[in-house]
């Protein structure tokens, strides 16, 4: 029965990558993050989201990414789909209102990413590395989650970011901040 229930939430809950092209995608299917005149501050150039700093505190170094801030089901849906280029300053972060097993795959997803597993206690709790491109293979938090950070495929091991490391962000709960 657990399982099934696991099953159950761990569909639900895929995310990252899913349906719709980003609306800003020239037609070699290559998406440019440069901000195009006119563009608000505060917005990614390519997906409209919200900015917003998600810190991750990794021993005595502090590491920040410029995030976008998927917070609605359709955002959550489409994460980095389509995306052709991630800066090592960037990254997407996908908050629940409740906290959850997750499971995201890499559906329409060109870029490799880093899926960053937030536990209820703000911390890491697992990091799907260098997530294959394209992959219909789910991957999965190891417990409940509040948060999933992606960054850039490879950068979690390179900026030395592991599970119990801290992540913050503003509008974090309580509990995280």
């Amino acid at each position: 029965m657990m399982r099934i229930l696991w099953t159950a939430i761990a569909g639900l809950a895929l995310a990252s990558c899913s349906a719709q092209p980003a609306a800003n995608t020239s037609a070699g299917g290559d998406v440019s993050a440069t901000p195009s005149a006119g563009q608000r501050a505060g917005t990614h150039p390519i997906s409209g989201l919200e900015i917003i700093d998600v810190a991750v505190q990794s021993g005595q170094m502090r590491h920040v990414f410029r995030s976008e801030l998927a917070n609605t089901p359709e955002t959550q849906a489409k994460g980095m789909m389509f995306r052709t280029e991630m800066g090592d300053d960037e990254g997407m972060l996908f908050p629940s209102d409740l906290p959850a097993p997750r499971s995201f795959w890499m559906k329409n997803t060109p870029l490799s990413l880093d899926i960053i597993f937030v536990g209820v206690d703000g911390r890491i709790t697992n990091i799907g590395a260098n997530a294959v491109p394209y992959s219909l293979d789910s991957v999965l938090s190891d417990g409940p989650t509040i948060a999933v950070l992606e960054i850039r495929g490879g950068l979690a091991a390179e900026l030395g970011i592991t599970a119990g490391d801290r992540v913050t962000w503003p509008g974090a709960p309580e509990a995280v901040q």
